[in-house]
């Protein structure tokens, strides 16, 4: 069975297969309180990984998706390491201290990550490192604000989510008002006396803590994607709107660019990532992994499944680009669950979204992108 660090804390359950705690009691709750900054939630789905020496930031700049070059201490952002085909292979959040560069990743992840970096290294002056010794807690900046997170050279490190921000050199393809907009997320890292501590007051009521369910809910309403959840060997950046906080567009070259480039400026992602709106009628939400369909036609898969405190039953789901938005069904234990899709990455994402498009003489009435 597997464990967590804050099993004994009252109400916590457990997640049997991968670890960390699921929820405290009461998700519902849980959510309230860590969007609200009341709670903290331990990432125990979240590692660290610590990579040193003087080349460290030239290095992961020419591997990766993400311009690091210059980056300046304490400045937030994250990275895509991608196939030569372009496909997503790792993702991890970013900040450097002025001696080491952090990133957080999905401990699903975070070993292949870790492998992968350190037979890159070649006679580059670089070390990568598991921090195993390290633990992620997070939360809104100010529950954050009162962890004492680790500071081995005077620089707390605490990362920002930037998500849904377009970074300098990224592109959103979202054209909706985005929904995380007011997303406010810090991860921090702490040492193994500070988790201690943490744990104490948890354990004596005076800290109040969420599981994993929670911060899962909060992610899905924000689109936010995951590694986890929403990618499979064949997902492209561009499908999943990760084009605006991981990828810059006009850095040099790394492995997978052309491909970035080509379906951005000439084609289309075969692929994209839809907002689901479940029918809350039923007792049991489709799993995640559930196939979508329109009419006889399976058109995607549900990616990413939760139960918001506000929004009541949502997800995430990654369907054919040509699928409609709108009314659907989504297989569930006990029949096909009714939900509604809404647009996150449009149909004519890539060359459109950086094309401007010539009016032409139909009867379809095509809204004009916004200009970035």
């Amino acid at each position: 069975m597997a464990d967590s660090r804050f099993a004994s804390v009252s109400g916590a359950v457990v997640d049997d297969t991968v670890g960390g705690v699921l929820h405290f009691g009461n998700p519902l709750v849980e959510q309230r309180l860590l969007a609200q900054g009341r709670a903290l939630a331990p990432r125990e789905d979240r590692a660290v990984i610590a990579v040193g020496g003087e080349d460290r930031l030239t290095w992961l700049d020419s591997l990766t998706s993400q311009a690091l070059a210059r980056l300046e201490p304490g400045v937030s952002t994250e990275l895509l390491v991608l196939d030569p085909h372009g496909h997503i292979e790792h993702a991890a959040a970013v900040l450097d201290d002025g001696v080491t560069t952090w990133l957080i990743a999905d401990t699903v992840d975070t070993g292949a990550l870790a492998g992968w970096l350190n037979r890159m290294r070649f006679r580059m002056r670089v070390e990568v490192r598991e921090a195993s010794e390290l633990s992620v807690f997070a939360g809104t900046a100010a529950a954050t604000a009162a962890v004492a997170a680790a500071a081995p050279n005077g620089i707390p490190v605490a990362w920002t989510d930037p998500w849904p921000r377009v970074a300098v050199g990224g592109h959103g393809y979202a054209l909706a008002e985005h929904p995380g907009a007011e997303r406010d997320w810090v991860e921090v890292i702490v040492d193994e006396p500070e988790r201690e501590r943490i744990l104490g007051a948890a354990v004596a009521g005076d800290l109040s803590l969420a599981g994993r369910y929670a911060a899962e809910a909060l992610r899905i309403a924000a689109w936010r994607p995951s590694l986890a959840a929403d990618v499979n060997e064949r997902s492209l950046p561009h499908e999943l709107d990760w084009m605006r906080t991981a990828v810059h567009l006009s850095k040099g070259c790394y492995r997978g660019q052309e491909t970035v480039a080509k379906v951005h400026n000439l084609g289309h992602p075969p692929r994209r990532i839809v907002a689901v709106h479940l029918d809350g009628s039923s007792s049991v939400l489709p799993g995640a992994g559930s196939e979508i369909r329109a009419g006889d036609a399976v058109v995607g898969v549900l990616t990413s499944v939760a139960l918001h405190y506000e929004d009541g039953p949502i997800g995430l789901a990654i369907v054919r680009r040509g699928a409609p938005d709108g009314d659907v069904l989504v297989d569930a234990p006990d029949g096909p669950v009714a939900a509604s899709l809404e647009q996150i990455v449009p149909a004519d994402a890539g060359a459109a979204a950086s094309v401007p498009r010539i009016t032409r003489l139909s009867r379809r009435t095509v809204a004009e992108p916004p200009t970035r």
